[in-house]
């Protein structure tokens, strides 16, 4: 099947009828001045994409040469697509997708924020075996919910090859919202290197993509700027510390091309409207290692979901959009001109784009990217004023708790050890904290940071001195930036919090690692040597994270909701994937209503190997 018969097989489904009619139209001028079928289809509309729609779906998975730079490469791709086709279903439907593997490895695919049972969603080693070469596994489930997910492998480095699409849930009810043109913006980082070399060279030189680490001449403006006392202070710091004030991101645009629904930058992604339509835009993030800031110069953005569930509208003009978190937005154009849709990797090293324009004709003015975002000492958790360590209330703590969390002489951390009254506190075997005691749902959790007895070694090269909850915090590269930027704490539940029993018991959990050695863990230990996290069927309890490095963590627990704690406990927002801020705490709720084995991992692919959980509810 050719690329014209694929547009017209699949691209009535996919796009509203009035930009199919417009699109055929034009396809057949272009055709009338010769133009063959595959350049019509990339130069007609890059804004088509095959969707299947129904309750039984066959998908296959092999592998693929593409071209995303010049160079042809090898890809894994579903159905023989990067990204796979849309997957649309309904809700109160079963769904049963047949996925067959033509690779010539195990692979496997997890429907990413669907509430399903154990044995579907597609976790090698923890709800299922995966699936050989060869061979097809059924998939069948209910849809419980409504709104914009994804899909891809859990097994290997698949993610990063290709294998991975978008999954439009329509309600039972009628949408709170009105539109009139709905569009997928996936999201994804490519790279012509074998993600298998990506990691060994992370694992010889963490900082091998980056090329943002200060230089001489830096140090000759600081000087200039700050005087030699201040600048050889700051600098001893962070030498101390054995860290860099410019680690963002590990894998950078030096090695991968951005993309929005397949399209690199260089021919970008377009979709169609008429001045005064409003339109959805559907963001997702299926890139294996890419924070995203996303906006679209000149055109406000209304925020009416974020990881499927509906919220109270709220107009930005910027939001983050972590990996593996969909957002959904409506804008409304009012001018007959073309829009940039710009969404610029966290660390400024390079960018996705794409248009919305009434006339394919027409294309829109790609923004500069930002200064190149510095992290701060609240970005390392650092104690900027208050009380001292030593006039922290330690009196709870017992003698053989003090000495396993003490600190070495010579950390650079001085580290808080105290509980607030009421609480008690134990160590599980995984190494995490468990900490018994309510809290005042929506306000986030009180409790002082534990360190537990693995968070000291080879595993951890830095402790947060005093995080903060930073709900309202946007985040480095985007505080005081002059436009309105999405947080957290701008999420609020459409609907009424399902289940405000208070929690029973809180875990803390500190995300670790050493920058050096490339290694990532869980409270210090990584996921190999770690005991599964135990949730009791039935239960509510709070999970508390501690970042403990200076990166972003996407932290996604499966087959459960995470309901973050952002201080309304009547609309608490419902996600499957948070952000963890560099030195920063947060929190959120969760039922444990899903019996089984569940994956709980931070969805930054070459961290994925070290911080990783198996939760275990019974």
């Amino acid at each position: 099947m050719n690329a014209l018969e694929m547009f017209l097989k699949y691209g009535g489904a996919s796009l509203p009828r009035r930009q199919f009619v417009k699109g055929i139209a034009a396809g057949g001028a272009l055709l009338g001045l010769g133009i063959a079928p595959d350049r019509l289809l990339a130069s007609l509309t890059s804004s088509w994409q095959p969707v299947l729609r129904g309750t039984r779906f066959d998908l296959t998975l092999s592998s693929k040469r593409v071209n995303f730079t010049g160079q042809e490469r090898l890809a894994t791709t579903v159905n023989g697509l990067v990204p796979g086709p849309v997957l649309r279903w309904r809700e109160g439907d079963r769904v049963i997708l047949n996925v067959t593997n033509h690779l010539a490895e195990q692979s496997s695919i997890h429907w990413h924020g669907i509430i399903l049972p154990m044995e579907m969603d597609g976790v090698p080693g923890i709800s299922f075996k995966g699936i050989e070469p060869g061979e097809t596994f059924r998939y069948t489930f209910d849809v419980h919910q409504s709104g914009t997910y994804w899909y891809h492998s859990h097994s290997g480095f698949q993610e990063q090859t290709g294998m991975y699409g978008a999954i439009i849930i329509d309600p039972r009810q009628p949408e709170p919202f009105g539109y009139d043109r709905d569009y997928v913006i996936l999201l994804s980082d490519w790279s012509d290197e074998d993600p298998e070399s990506i990691y060994a060279k992370l694992k010889k030189l963490s900082h091998y993509y980056n090329f943002a680490e200060r230089t001489a001449g830096d140090l000759i403006r600081e000087i200039k700027e700050k005087g030699v006392s201040q600048t050889w202070a700051e600098r001893s710091m962070w030498n101390r510390m054995r860290m860099s004030d410019r680690d963002l991101s590990d894998v950078t645009g030096y090695t991968y091309t951005f993309l929005i629904n397949g399209q690199p930058p260089a021919s970008g992604w377009t979709g169609l409207f008429t001045k005064g339509e409003r339109v959805r835009l559907r963001f997702i993030n299926g890139s294996a290692m890419t924070f995203f800031d996303v906006r679209i110069p000149d055109l406000a953005m209304q925020v009416v979901a974020a990881d499927g569930q509906n919220v109270a509208p709220v107009t930005v003009d910027e939001f983050r959009i972590g990996v593996a978190e969909t957002y959904d937005v409506i804008v409304e154009p009012k001018d007959d001109r073309a829009y940039c849709v710009y969404a610029q990797a966290l660390d400024r090293s390079g960018y996705a784009r794409g248009v919305l324009t009434p006339d394919p004709s027409l294309t829109a003015e790609v923004p500069a990217l930002d200064p190149y975002p510095i992290l701060s000492h609240m970005d390392m958790g650092m104690a900027m004023g208050g009380m001292a360590a030593d006039e922290l209330e330690i009196e709870q703590l017992t003698m053989d708790d003090m000495a396993m969390t003490a600190p070495p002489a010579s950390s650079a951390h001085a580290m808080h050890h105290s509980m607030p009254a009421g609480h008690s506190m134990g160590h599980t075997a995984s190494g995490a904290t468990v900490l018994k005691g309510n809290g005042a749902i929506g306000q986030g959790s009180g409790t002082k940071v534990i360190h537990g007895p693995a968070e000291f070694g080879l595993h951890v090269d830095g402790r947060a001195e005093d995080p903060q909850h930073r709900i309202d915090d946007p985040g480095v590269g985007l505080r005081n930036n002059g436009r309105r930027v999405l947080t957290y704490g701008d999420l609020r539940n459409l609907h009424p919090t399902p289940d405000t029993r208070e929690p029973e018991r809180e875990v803390q959990l500190h995300l670790t690692g050493n920058m050096g050695r490339y290694m990532w863990s869980i409270n210090g230990i990584k996921y190999g040597d770690a005991d599964p996290l135990n949730f009791k069927y039935g239960e509510r309890l709070r999970i508390t994270f501690v970042n403990d490095t200076m990166m972003n963590h996407p932290m996604h627990l499966h087959g459960m909701w995470s309901d973050l704690e952002t201080g309304d406990g009547q609309h608490i927002p419902r996600k499957h994937t948070v952000i963890v801020q560099p030195g920063a705490k947060l929190s959120y709720l969760v039922s444990a209503d899903a019996r089984g084995d569940w994956a709980f991992h931070c969805h930054l692919l070459y961290h994925m190997l070290g911080m990783f959980r198996k939760v275990e509810v019974r």
